[in-house]
């Protein structure tokens, strides 16, 4: 076994190693590893899946055929290709093919949404004779009416009608009810690849043909390569096409041959655009696109569809290599014409004898004849072939002739000018050469930014570990200088964190306080509602006519004015209580934050305690809770005197209160003003609430995050510096245990210094081999960092690795393991 072929079975292994060794850091484990996964994948699998896609009728299929040099897929003017044709490699001996159907299901469903498409109302039961006949002869009928079965998009749907309803009768045996039936050539009694495919590639068997998967033997196909031709991405069946999109997307494609229409079109289709971006959404494939314009030969003679090509390629493809004009049709015939002769006229009672087919003594003209003349009459150099292409003679009669006159030389014009040449020898070369070393080339692109990364950190943590100090004495000299250091980041981490919660609170981004203020809103204006409810305008009145003894009478003012005291001091009570309930909860939340910290934490480690912070934030929340009293007191004071609106002329409050005082003035005594209840009751809900909306909305959320934000700014402020000032007994309580916790960091230092030693080694080990492998392939544009710069006091070579390098077993997981 080759060194190269060695290194490759063992890549997985080694990638694997350096992901693991990222993995186990927690500065990396947020860190995208999915497309060296997926690098990774491509490189090793031993499939390499080649997928040409592009629009119906693109000539994709005439492509694979000029490629492999014969005549395996299904290919003529308008046909499209329903079924996932997949070409793999087999000894010359072993060669087969494997025809897998759609199910009756599947041809069902297929039916129907044709029917649907052209208008027919018939339910589609494809077991019924009659129904089927009836079928045809409404497909005919559309395709006689459009002028040919490839002359519109209603042509073709009704062509494929046909085809699949016939490949359905012819094959009814084939065909399961619900699963997919898979049978090999044998089975179908052909005793070689072309038999079989000659089968597949009528129009009506492929119609029911799921899959098919040629095994054959060309170079080609060597080392894992798989063709795969696709459904066109406007199909005129929806399914196929989507067919085609499902499989540019499929993780296991690995390139594409984008096979565009724009010689003929003169422009790309939205569908050839909507490729290209599905293409680049799959990191699978990366650049590996083999972008071919085919029929080529239509740019021949017309000079503005040429133009037109030159500019779309110049503007939208000269950021890639990767592009190639081809005539499919021209070169594959041209290719499959050199083994034949006058004899069998040059193919047409050979290659060409089923679509010559002699009708009342008049030879049909195959598609390439047409298009040869036409090339020999239109793109040929003059001055090289003198060639007459004449009228008088038929299409075949000039074919026959003009080879008879000019032979080999002009075939091999023909196959050079239609650019399959080009294209095969590229791609071949792509396959056979660069495509193993590009795997490898893009795998170590993506590796190489995090391994930069982890041998930056691997090298920052050795550093900081080495300057350590080793001894006794120096370490408790620097656990000493490092105190005031400590007690300074805690001290600021704390300020810190108090400025973030105080930032939330008054930005309204702290969930929990907002919870909580909604809460002490809702029981204002619930309480509000119970006052209302509850006033009894005979308690108000009594309390008027007792502050006034002499008089037997009270007006509708003495009342409001009770009515006024009574539910401000009662508002007033309900927001006292509601801000302390608020102000608990939101203390509590934050004592149980700065319990979780880490600073808090090393605070404790530092002094033993926790610096009086705990203390510190009981006294602060006492103070807030007191201003807060007074604050509610203020706001809710100010409830006694009516809105400045209420007397407003045209207002409704105004009115209500006009109305109420003429009802209460209809007599003296408390019954007059006791049947007025529900009118004073509104007149007081009109007044208060605003008052309360303004208050709970608006300027005591103001008030509560002033006051919060003053004393809780002022108390970090005290704390941090209180913080500062535990320095002697921070070094009391340092010196208690110094010693002893001098020498657990020593010994700890020393653990993780042969831990990252060991990292290290194991990410050598590893790294290396990947880059002995693209050496061998002469791929060094991107190798992997090394760790050069650290003394190693562990095996950095595994004993079990071969005597080339390559490691061949585990032996790194059990370093990786032992940190």
């Amino acid at each position: 076994m080759s060194d190269l072929s060695l290194h490759c079975q063992n890549l997985k292994e080694q990638v694997e190693y350096i992901l693991n060794l990222v993995q186990q850091e927690a500065t990396f484990r947020s860190y995208d590893i999915t497309s060296i996964q997926t690098s990774l994948d491509k490189a090793i699998s031993p499939r390499f899946e080649i997928v040409f896609a592009g629009a119906f009728s693109a000539g994709k299929s005439m492509l694979i055929n000029a490629l492999l040099e014969r005549e395996l897929l299904y290919s003529a003017e308008g046909h499209a290709t329903g079924t996932e044709c997949k070409i793999g490699y087999a000894a010359a001996n072993e060669e087969r093919v494997v025809f897998t159907f759609f199910n009756e299901a599947e041809i069902r469903e297929q039916a129907l949404s044709l029917c649907k498409k052209l208008g027919f109302n018939t339910v589609v039961n494809i077991n019924q004779p009659d129904v089927i006949n009836l079928l045809n002869q409404g497909c005919k009928a559309i395709i006689q009416q459009e002028g040919g079965e490839n002359k519109s998009e209603r042509a073709k749907q009704a062509n494929a009608l046909i085809l699949l309803l016939e490949g359905y009768m012819a094959n009814r045996q084939h065909i399961h009810t619900v699963n997919n039936a898979t049978y090999s050539m044998a089975q179908f009694n052909f005793s070689n690849i072309k038999e079989a495919a000659n089968y597949a590639r009528r129009g009506s068997n492929s119609a029911v043909l799921k899959r098919i998967e040629y095994y054959c033997h060309h170079p080609l196909l060597e080392d894992g390569n798989v063709l795969i031709d696709t459904p066109g991405i406007d199909a005129p069946v929806e399914k196929d096409a989507q067919l085609a999109y499902e499989k540019i997307q499929d993780p296991d494609t690995s390139a594409v041959v984008s096979v565009l229409k724009s010689a003929a079109a003169g422009d790309m289709t939205k569908e050839e655009t909507k490729l290209l971006e599905t293409m680049r959404g799959n990191s699978g494939i990366r650049d590996r696109v083999f972008y071919v314009f085919n029929r080529i030969d239509e740019t021949w003679y017309n000079n503005q569809l040429r133009q037109r090509l030159e500019d779309l390629i110049s503007s939208q493809f000269r950021d890639t290599h990767r592009v190639y004009k081809t005539s499919g049709l021209l070169g594959f015939y041209g290719s499959q014409i050199k083994q034949t002769s006058l004899q069998d006229r040059f193919g047409l009672d050979s290659i060409f004898a089923t679509s010559v087919k002699a009708i009342n003594g008049l030879e049909e003209t195959p598609q390439f004849v047409h298009e040869f003349n036409r090339y020999c009459a239109g793109k040929l150099s003059a001055s090289k072939f003198r060639i007459a292409v004449n009228n008088f003679e038929t299409p075949n009669e000039n074919y026959i002739r003009i080879l008879t006159e000019q032979g080999t030389p002009l075939i091999l014009q023909l196959i050079q000018d239609s650019g399959i040449e080009e294209f095969r020898t590229a791609i071949t070369r792509y396959l056979t050469q660069e495509k193993r070393p590009q795997l490898f080339l893009n795998l170590a692109e993506d590796l190489q930014d995090i391994c930069i990364q982890l041998k930056n950190h691997y090298q920052t943590v050795y550093r900081e570990l080495e300057s350590q100090p080793q001894e006794l004495e120096p370490m408790k000299v620097q656990e000493l200088q490092r105190l005031n250091q400590q007690l300074q980041q805690v001290s600021k981490e704390f300020t810190q964190h108090i400025i973030e919660e105080v930032n939330h609170l008054v930005n309204n981004t702290c969930d929990e306080f907002e919870t909580d203020f909604r809460q002490l809103q809702a029981r204002m204006i619930r309480r509000l509602d119970e006052l209302l409810e509850s006033f009894s305008v005979a308690d108000a009145y009594r309390r008027a006519t007792l502050s006034h003894p002499r008089n037997a009478t009270a007006p509708l003012l003495a009342i409001l004015v009770e009515a006024f005291y009574y539910l401000s001091n009662q508002l007033e009570d309900n927001l006292m209580m509601s801000s302390q309930q608020l102000i608990a909860n939101l203390f509590q939340q934050l004592m149980e934050k700065i319990r979780k910290s880490e600073y808090y934490r090393q605070l404790y480690s530092l002094l033993g305690n926790d610096g009086g912070i705990e203390a510190e934030i009981k006294i602060a929340e006492k103070m807030v809770s007191q201003a807060l009293i007074i604050a509610a007191s203020v706001e809710c004071d100010r409830f006694v005197r009516e809105s400045p609106r209420f007397y407003d002329e045209g207002t409704f409050s105004i009115y209500h209160f006009r109305q109420t005082l003429q009802q209460t003035s209809q007599g003296y005594d408390c019954q007059s003003m006791i049947e007025a209840e529900p009118a004073i009751r509104q007149l007081l809900k009109l007044d208060f609430e605003p008052k309360v909306s303004q208050t709970i909305r608006k300027s005591f959320r103001q008030t509560v995050n002033q006051i919060l934000k003053n004393q809780l700014l002022d108390m970090a402020d005290n704390q941090a510096d209180y913080i500062l000032q535990q320095f002697p007994q921070a070094r009391n309580f340092l010196e208690q245990t110094l010693e002893q916790e001098a020498e657990k960091k020593i010994l700890n230092n020393q653990r993780l210094l042969q831990i990252i030693k060991q990292k290290i080694a194991a990410y050598n080990l590893a790294a290396s081999s990947i880059n002995t492998g693209l050496q061998l392939m002469q791929v060094t544009e991107h190798l992997l960092p090394l760790i050069n710069d650290v003394k190693l006091e562990v095996e950095t070579v595994d004993p079990r690795t071969s005597s080339n390098g390559f490691l061949v077993s585990d032996g790194l997981f059990d370093i990786v393991d032992r940190a």
